[in-house]
């Protein structure tokens, strides 16, 4: 009994060790946002700033268009997520629940997308968003990435987990096709509508390779264009730039810690055989 009440201690021990080195940095961060820039290269270097100072905020929130950088980011990441989600837990279910021909190939060759990298494919979709009037907007970013691999896969292999009888019973009873879907496949499949969620908010927030291809005006700029403006050729302001990297990482705090109670239990269903 001593010997597993001490196995378990420096189980958690361990885990809260990986914890905090994985926090630190994010710590460190938020801490040094509050530091004047003369205090940040003091040596020894300290942790929790000796004199505390918001104006790291409020400069940078003045300058560079800020608050527009960071509005056309929530748009861009919200958007997207719906999209994506919504896309996604429909093709999944189309590829769980229909047979038809072809299922399994379409499938495949889905899959096989994964091991394409974006740098290939990057200047089709790039002289298709040229011919679709679509560059320099908002619009640019948010419609080539709507459906991804990753998520239909996902959503693919929860939805086989669910009962083909609900979906018969359902349809016996004159019950119509979206009405289904709508009613019970979407309200089963929180877990993984929360898993994809994340993903795609994550992802699209922090993205920015693509919104430097497609965005060309200055004021239809994402916040982490915003961030890669604060580093000049000759100098770095790094307290405002520390004060915007914390603003920038708050909302997919947010965002996981919504929606985390479902996350767990969406991602292991990546592993059911189907």
């Amino acid at each position: 009994m001593n010997k597993q009440h001490t196995n378990r201690t420096l189980h958690y021990v361990l885990l809260l060790l990986l914890a905090l080195g994985t926090l630190f940095p994010i710590l460190w961060i938020f801490l040094s946002s509050f530091k004047p820039q003369s205090e940040l290269f003091r040596v020894p270097l300290t942790l929790i700033p000796e004199n505390w100072t918001i104006e790291n905020y409020v400069s940078s929130i003045r300058q560079g268009n800020f608050i527009r950088y960071f509005s056309n980011t929530v748009f861009v990441a919200v958007v997207s997520t719906l999209l994506t989600v919504v896309i996604n837990v429909m093709a999944g279910y189309a590829l769980a629940k229909y047979i038809f021909p072809g299922r399994n190939l379409i499938f495949t060759l889905m899959i096989a997308t994964l091991m394409i990298p974006l740098q290939v494919i990057m200047i089709p979709i790039f002289l298709q968003l040229k011919r679709l009037g679509m560059l320099n907007s908002l619009w640019g970013i948010i419609i080539p990435p709507a459906a991804t691999p990753t998520g239909i896969f996902l959503a693919r292999q929860y939805l086989v987990t669910l009962p083909d009888s609900l979906i018969e019973a359902a349809r016996i009873d004159g019950a119509k096709e979206f009405y289904i879907f709508r009613k019970i496949i979407w309200q089963m499949s929180q877990p993984i509508v929360a898993t994809i969620a994340i993903f795609s908010f994550m992802w699209r927030w922090n993205d920015f390779l693509w919104p430097l291809i497609v965005i060309t005006d200055n004021k239809k700029q994402t916040i982490q264009q915003a961030l890669a403006n604060f580093v000049g050729q000759l100098q770095i302001n790094w307290s405002e730039l520390l004060a915007m990297t914390t603003i920038a990482i708050i909302p997919v705090i947010i965002v996981f810690l919504a929606f985390q109670r479902f996350f767990f239990s969406g991602i292991t269903a990546g592993s059911v055989k189907g």
